[in-house]
């Protein structure tokens, strides 16, 4: 049987870097991408085979492709798109540069890599594309509103891709973790430092006291938060299931939401989301 081959991102800590241990120990040849070649490095003493995926670099998506498929010789069974960012602050203190900056790497990027995939998937007759969205790709949260918004984007485009593969042999899903372990709070300082005037901002008073001890001050987990083991196993089934579903929910918070936002109109759904 040929070796089943997954190309992951993401993979310096976090959610992308359970994956790829979890995928390796099930025999998957686990292609364990990163943004900065530094992890990439420590990732190939850890034994993986790790290209640099930058997803605001056009090039190094070119390049990581390429190399993936080369090793494989023009196979690829799935990928896990999974490497994302947050750039915190209210809506009104965006930037149109912040905007800009946040869809290149949480929308375009990912929209590229599975554009390249997917001609040697469909060569070979199947394949599995999964997609690490959020909770906040169902609902919002304030404070939140470039990432939600890339998240809502991403929901969008994978629903409609997953429609247009229908009968392809190229299965698509979404995973939509809500508070996981992750490195995303300590990663979301530079684009916040860069990006927000917080200083000078209408709520600036709500800033030094609300957002910024949570951004600065000592990791403390959120109600209801899992290990990133909890995606890990979602993915699993979603690339090994002869019956992938459209949509795995990871946490309470997440079916929580899911379900209000079928159920609730959209008015009392803001009041209840205002409270949380």
């Amino acid at each position: 049987m040929t070796e089943r081959s997954i190309l992951i991102t993401g993979c310096s800590s976090g959610i992308g870097y359970d994956a790829a241990q979890g995928m390796r120990a099930r025999g998957w040849r686990v292609f364990a991408a990163c943004r900065k070649e530094a992890d990439c490095e420590r990732l190939r003493a850890e034994g993986f085979e790790s290209p640099r995926i930058d997803y605001n670099d056009e090039t190094s998506i070119q390049q990581a492709v390429a190399e993936v498929l080369a090793a494989t010789g023009g196979r690829l069974d799935a990928l896990f798109n999974n490497g994302a960012y947050a750039c915190p602050g209210l809506v009104e203190d965006l930037p149109r540069g912040a905007l800009r900056e946040i869809f290149e790497s949480n929308v375009f990027g990912w929209h590229d890599l599975t554009r390249q995939v997917i001609p040697a998937m469909r060569a070979q007759g199947h394949g599995r594309i999964v997609q690490c969205s959020s909770v906040l790709g169902l609902v919002t949260l304030g404070w939140r509103g470039a990432y939600v918004s890339t998240k809502f984007a991403l929901e969008g485009l994978t629903d409609t891709l997953r429609i247009e593969m229908r009968g392809s042999g190229i299965h698509v899903s979404l995973i939509e973790p809500g508070p996981v372990t992750t490195k995303i709070r300590e990663n979301a300082r530079e684009p916040f430092e860069r990006w927000i005037d917080w200083e000078n901002a209408h709520r600036a008073d709500e800033y030094r006291d609300k957002l910024r001890p949570r951004l600065y001050g000592p990791y403390s987990k959120d109600n209801f938060e899992l290990p990133p083991e909890a995606v890990t196993k979602k993915l699993i089934h979603a690339i090994e299931s002869p019956r992938p579903q459209a949509r795995y929910y990871v946490t309470t918070p997440t079916y929580l939401m899911g379900t209000l936002r079928r159920l609730l109109p959209t008015r009392l759904l803001d009041w209840v989301i205002s409270k949380a």
